[in-house]
């Protein structure tokens, strides 16, 4: 007689334009997905209403349930509006600006307190570090940067300061928007980005409760400041997630590895789930 054990390890599978219809839909639950995530850095409510609609139509089909996983952007930094892409030389200059455009010679950065907190030699990481700027001065909110590690940068491309302190709210005026639609369409978890402490952790719960959900929290680990919080941030959070990708970019990508497993056995040992993300294939 065949012996069958239950698959502990779940997949998630994040859902875009490309896996929005029906049929794609069934073929990712009949290969294995156990929870679809909605990336709310893209897309429209409308369009997540649809697809979330189908997934669970889909689930239904199938007899097998799904969750859904709502991730919000967080206060993430990205590169302004760019009228087209800009090739940025090894070796040459660049001016940094706040907002969301900017003249010719100049990058966008936004939002815009990005002004405040860069000093000289402050490194600047775009598109997950493929690009690689210092600051050498700063002067009336222009940081005059030099080119480290050059290539093309296009809009929106998420810019990382590690080991800088960002003033900004762990919830974004978008991400309030974003959580009241997620909450009203009954989702099952809500991520938060770039948690830096138990507090965002709490504050997020605190929302969650008031509108009388049942959404349990995902505390995705991508900043040093959450790193160093981790014990408080294990202890709040009901889901634990390692982002590699962000957290690589801060922390290096040597220190990832070591650094996953300390989170996971610290999850474990919390009883608490935990995923590992981005870069896994």
């Amino acid at each position: 007689m065949a012996v069958t054990t239950a698959r502990r390890t779940k997949i998630i599978a994040t859902l875009g334009p490309a896996t929005s219809s029906h049929e794609r839909i069934t073929a990712l639950v009949h290969a294995g997905m156990d929870c679809a995530r909605f990336n709310f850095s893209h897309g429209t409510h409308d369009q997540h209403a649809e697809v979330l609609r189908t997934v669970r139509a889909v689930a239904e089909e199938v007899g097998r349930p799904v969750a859904i996983m709502a991730d919000l952007q967080g206060p993430k930094l990205r590169v302004g509006g760019l009228p087209e892409p800009v090739v940025l030389e090894r070796g040459e200059h660049v001016d940094v600006v706040a907002g969301d455009a900017a003249s010719d010679g100049e990058l966008p950065v936004s939002p815009s307190v990005i002004a405040e907190v860069l000093q000289p030699g402050h490194e600047i990481l775009i598109d997950d570090g493929l690009v690689r700027l210092q600051v050498e001065s700063v002067q009336s909110g222009r940081a005059h940067c030099a080119i480290i590690e050059g290539g093309r940068v296009s809009s929106h491309k998420g810019v990382n300061l590690p080991g800088v302190p960002l003033p900004i709210p762990a919830l974004t005026r978008k991400d309030l928007d974003d959580l009241e639609f997620a909450l009203a369409q009954e989702v099952d978890f809500v991520a938060l980005s770039f948690v830096r402490s138990a507090a965002d952790v709490r504050d997020l719960r605190g929302l969650i409760d008031q509108a009388g959900s049942h959404a349990g929290v995902v505390a995705k680990v991508e900043k040093a400041e959450a790193v160093e919080a981790l014990d408080a941030i294990v202890a709040d959070a009901d889901v634990l997630m390692v982002a590699r990708g962000d957290l690589g970019v801060e922390i290096g990508p040597a220190s990832v590895p070591l650094l996953q497993k300390r989170i996971i056995i610290r999850a474990l040992d919390n009883g608490k789930p935990v995923i590992t993300a981005t870069q896994m294939l």
